[in-house]
């Protein structure tokens, strides 16, 4: 593979091993822990825009999940337990514990953000803040899946199809899907929100087949183990207790969820949430705005 741009000047980067799985890392920064959760067919890359100030304020950990970017990309199993939100969520708290940070707050986006979500229910006491961007839970989104949900959301439901159909088909056309979800899911239809470099990030990572199969995985897990495991939280009664802040792209052409703070306050004791003038992708579209609401609730 070629050599990845750097995008992340003075952060230092390693891989971890947690419970059998490499999980690549990037660290920087001074003060309380914050952990970067980038969702999909994205890497970590997704929060250079963001990094340099936030990293003025918390010791960043950056992270890529199991099956994206530079982390380990071990098959699936037949329930798509390796793929669950909560086998994600334990690599998340094992890296923190690696890195000697007990208690954390977690910024997080798309997959990520449902795996941060599922880390502030299954670890509790190690969550300090949570922040998710521009989701609502899996079930959730699921359950609200009416004809006009399921054309905007069709990725769910392709991806989740068993294996080997998502993978053959965009292994024959990968550059082409992966690219017409990031145009789709941004306010001008386009890449222009993207950086080249970070594209560079994205493409080798969601050009590998044995990442094509993990992100299908995901999607899978979504569609079986984590919607279970949603709807096992709320029979009993088990919400977010630690202070959630749930931001949203109001400019997003597909897959809007309605009534986003409505949907988490059923799932937080302690939630606020708004739009930011953004398709989906947030911390790469606008930047400025979204770093100035994390820093806000994070120092309040």
């Amino acid at each position: 593979m070629n050599p990845l741009p750097e995008l992340f000047p003075g952060f230092a980067a390693t891989i971890l091993n947690v419970g059998g799985v490499d999980i690549f890392t990037r660290t920087g920064g001074t003060g309380p822990a914050l952990l970067l959760l980038h969702g999909y067919p994205q890497t970590h890359a997704c929060w250079h825009k963001m990094a340099s100030q936030l990293a003025q304020h918390f010791s960043l950990v950056l992270m890529d999940l199991r099956g994206y970017g530079q982390s380990s990309a071990p098959a699936g199993d037949a329930d798509h337990l390796t793929y669950s939100k909560r086998a994600m969520a334990q690599d998340c708290a094992a890296v923190m514990s690696e890195l000697g940070h007990k208690r954390f707050s977690v910024l997080s986006h798309d997959r990520g953000a449902r795996v941060g979500y599922r880390l502030a229910l299954d670890h509790a006491e190690r969550i300090e803040n949570l922040i998710t961007l521009d989701i609502v839970p899996t079930s959730e989104a699921w359950d609200a899946m009416d004809y006009q949900g399921a054309m905007n959301k069709f990725h769910w439901t392709f991806l989740a199809q068993p294996h080997p159909l998502p993978e053959q088909i965009i292994e024959a056309a990968t550059d082409t899907w992966h690219e017409y979800l990031l145009r789709n899911w941004s306010a001008h239809d386009d890449l222009s929100a993207f950086d080249p470099d970070a594209l560079q990030h994205y493409r080798q990572s969601y050009r590998q087949p044995a990442r094509i199969h993990a992100m299908s995985e995901d999607y899978r897990a979504g569609l079986t183990v984590d919607y279970r495991l949603d709807l096992a939280d709320l029979a009993a009664g088990r919400k977010i207790s630690c202070p959630t802040l749930a931001l949203w792209g109001q400019r997003r052409s597909l897959g809007t969820v309605s009534n986003t703070l409505q949907v988490w306050k059923k799932w937080c004791d302690n939630v606020e949430g708004k739009p930011i003038e953004s398709g989906h992708f947030l911390a790469e579209e606008n930047a400025l705005h979204t770093t100035d609401e994390v820093l806000r609730f994070l120092k309040a």
